[in-house]
């Protein structure tokens, strides 16, 4: 055998070693930041542009995010979101934060706090708290829309008072006057506090895990079609507000970590483990998730 090709077969080799080992594709991000500018830096866009969801002249602000030391978990960091409402349109402020358009099959997680009462005023108006990936919707019914919620309703809304834990998967809508395809559970009760939510999407199915346990299966029309942001939001629901007042009405919500492994399923002990693994490193952010094949914008503003 000629060296020639002997140098060929070994490269050749190298090659599809290097592909067989290749680093998995993940998106991990401990929200360990010094500041929203820093964390804005590694590809986070906080919404600052007006309309759906929410209340109708609701201000969507990137002050109403912040980075806090956790006070259970020493050298830990927290993303904070807060959204606040005196009654009226004019006096709400909401929060949304986006990362790239990018994220389709694979695994999803975060872990979150849910927060039952707010931390000034009165309690009682229908606050949002939520994990979810979106499509953006280009006109009403679009075929390339794709969502999947993780919506918590402390004070209900919706026509039911009931507090209440939503996993959507979406297939389309159109918002005015508004007509919903989608799939959806419920979790009733109380969950105030810590916890982990979880999606694996793949095979035409989504599966919703709560805490390690698995509580819906989606599938069908309401599979996503297209690449998603992974966003978290908190916001009023435009109907049912308490009355104005003089001091305004504040919740929070924080967010731990997200995570994201492209075209991956695991188990919520798996996802637990690689968390551990990123921490026990000291990796506090990593993103080796390719963009879309063409790049996509991420709004942020839906």
């Amino acid at each position: 055998m000629s060296r020639l090709v002997l140098r060929g077969m070994l490269s050749l080799l190298a090659f599809w070693g290097a592909a067989a080992w290749a680093a998995p594709e993940r998106f991990f991000d401990d929200f360990s930041y010094a500041d929203n500018a820093a964390m804005q830096a590694k590809g986070w866009t906080p919404r600052n542009k007006a309309g759906h969801p929410g209340v109708e002249g609701a201000t969507w602000s990137a002050a109403q995010f912040s980075l806090l030391d956790d006070p259970l978990s020493k050298g830990n960091r927290l993303l904070r979101l807060a959204a606040s409402t005196d009654g009226s349109g004019a006096g709400t402020t909401q929060a949304q934060l986006c990362h790239a358009r990018k994220y389709l099959e694979g695994t999803y997680a975060a872990r979150i706090r849910f927060s039952d009462q707010p931390v000034a005023g009165i309690d009682g108006d229908p606050v949002i708290q939520t994990f979810y990936a979106v499509t953006p919707l280009k006109h009403d019914f679009d075929p390339e829309f794709s969502e999947m919620d993780w919506e918590y309703l402390p004070n209900g809304g919706w026509g039911s008072e009931k507090t209440r834990l939503y996993g959507i998967a979406w297939q389309t809508v159109q918002l005015n006057p508004w007509q919903a395809h989608n799939q959806q559970h419920e979790e009733f009760g109380s969950l105030d506090g810590w916890h982990q939510l979880m999606m694996q999407v793949a095979e035409g199915r989504v599966k919703l895990f709560l805490d390690g346990r698995q509580i819906a299966t989606h599938g069908g029309r309401t599979y996503p079609v297209s690449p998603m942001s992974i966003n978290f939001n908190l916001w009023f629901s435009p109907g049912g507000l308490l009355a104005k007042t003089e001091q305004p009405r504040r919740y929070e919500q924080d967010v731990d970590w997200v995570f994201h492994a492209r075209n991956e399923v695991l188990s919520p002990a798996q996802v637990d483990a690689e968390v551990a693994k990123f921490r026990a490193a000291g990796v506090k952010q990593t993103d080796n998730v390719p963009a879309a094949k063409p790049a996509l914008s991420s709004l942020c503003d839906f």
